[in-house]
């Protein structure tokens, strides 16, 4: 019998990975695990916002998205807003460039079709339309696997953001309010599935025995100033947050509960820091977690979690932990309904430190009955996760099945 000779399949993966936030590149472990397992023979490597850090963890080769170095600094002077502008052009190029010597190029989750935090649309959005379509002018296929997106009021954001996904080879979406958002600014929604978030397919650490007293308490927290349409008000409402949390982290140690602080961004370490002051007790500690494996660990020691970050509080729901939501978007408490656990929402832009102990008690009460729905709720998102996965192989890697279904008549 002749060997069948494939032509290794060149698969980019695309976002801000790398740049210090612990659901994104959650997001992509995911991604490339399900690669190695099911494209072995694919030749991987990144545009990514920390080449450097993906590089070194991943060990795939990454370039860095953004020519200009200073892009996420605020330009004030002359130079520097004329440095940011050729960068936009040299970008333009760049990119182009990088889509035509892949044959796919993956987008692993993350909330790339939305805008609750702020956000603007030269930034993120145009990096992601400059992807989109330079994979329709070069005929690579270009997919959003399990993406979060929300109805965007700003209109040059919105219009980037409809094109990118129209110009997508494949889309799907981490709930089924993402999708609705899609439908809503003009793009055709009626091939896109949805799917859990990419994270659910992560490996799950195992539980540590009950300690049979109340044990600690893990408070997830964000360097929270709202979204979009919240910066006239930004001030305020990081304020009202912060306070809310110190109050409520106080009353627990009042308690005599430990209270284990958790980031998902490198940039929540000024609130930790800000808590740790305002709460001076040995009962809180904080972590230094630098993946959601890291965070995971934490939760599955714990008795509860509070968090706000949307893959803070899928860690506590996949290790089956009861959590309750400092929501600061309609994407937590979808997710959080998904789960079994919607009565368990709070608002981040308005914590009420009393009326948040009376629903953390309310939820340790059920801690059993709620810790058996999660058991139930994660075996299916797994099923599914692994349905999306055979979907994805499906539309994005036709002709090396062709070449594995050849080889496969052809030994038996």
């Amino acid at each position: 019998m002749k060997p069948v000779r494939e032509t290794p399949v060149r698969v980019g993966v695309f976002g801000l990975l790398g740049s210090g936030n612990l659901g994104n590149d959650g997001s992509l472990e995911a991604v490339l695990g399900y690669l190695r397992a099911e494209h072995p023979e694919a030749v991987v490597d990144a545009l990514c916002g920390g080449p450097e850090a993906v590089a070194a963890r991943f060990g795939i080769p990454a370039t860095r998205l953004h020519w200009y170095r200073g892009e996420y600094r605020t330009a004030s002077r002359a130079g520097a807003i004329a440095a940011k502008g050729l960068g936009k052009l040299v970008d333009a190029v760049r990119t182009a460039a990088w889509v035509r010597r892949h044959d796919v190029v993956i987008v692993p989750g993350m909330g790339v079709l939305e805008a609750t935090l702020p956000l603007r649309p030269w930034g993120f959005p145009y990096s992601l339309f400059l992807l989109s379509a330079s994979g329709r002018l070069f005929r690579t296929r270009v997919a959003l696997v399990s993406v979060g997106a929300a109805t965007i009021a700003n209109r040059p954001t919105r219009a980037l953001v409809r094109w990118s996904a129209r110009l997508a080879a494949y889309r799907s979406y981490r709930d089924a309010q993402s999708r609705d958002a899609m439908r809503a600014m003009g793009v055709d929604t009626a091939r896109d599935e949805v799917y859990p978030d990419l994270a659910f397919s992560l490996p799950t650490p195992e539980a540590s025995a009950p300690s049979g007293s109340p044990g600690p308490v893990c408070v997830g927290v964000m360097d929270f100033h709202g979204g979009n349409d919240d910066r006239a008000r930004a001030e305020e409402i990081y304020r009202r947050y912060l306070d809310g949390t110190i109050r409520f982290v106080r009353a627990l140690v009042e308690e005599g509960r430990p209270v284990r602080l958790l980031t998902g961004d490198g940039c929540d370490a000024s609130v930790v820091a800000a808590i740790l002051d305002a709460v001076d007790s040995p009962l809180v500690t904080a972590a230094e977690p630098s993946s959601l494996a890291d965070l995971m660990k934490e939760m599955v020691a714990a008795d509860t979690v509070v968090a706000v970050r949307y893959h803070n509080l899928i860690c506590a729901l996949k290790t089956g932990t009861p959590v309750l939501a400092l929501s600061y978007a309609a994407k937590s408490d979808a997710l959080m309904d998904r789960m079994g656990l919607g009565a368990y929402c709070h608002p981040a832009r308005e914590v009420d430190a009393d009326r948040l102990l009376e629903q953390f008690r309310a939820l340790e009460k059920r801690s059993a009955e709620l810790r058996q729905t999660l058991t139930e709720r994660n075996l299916a998102a797994v099923r599914q996760l692994e349905h999306q996965f055979t979907a994805l192989t499906e539309v994005l890697f036709p002709a090396t099945d062709r070449a594995r279904a050849h080889a496969r008549q052809e030994t038996a």
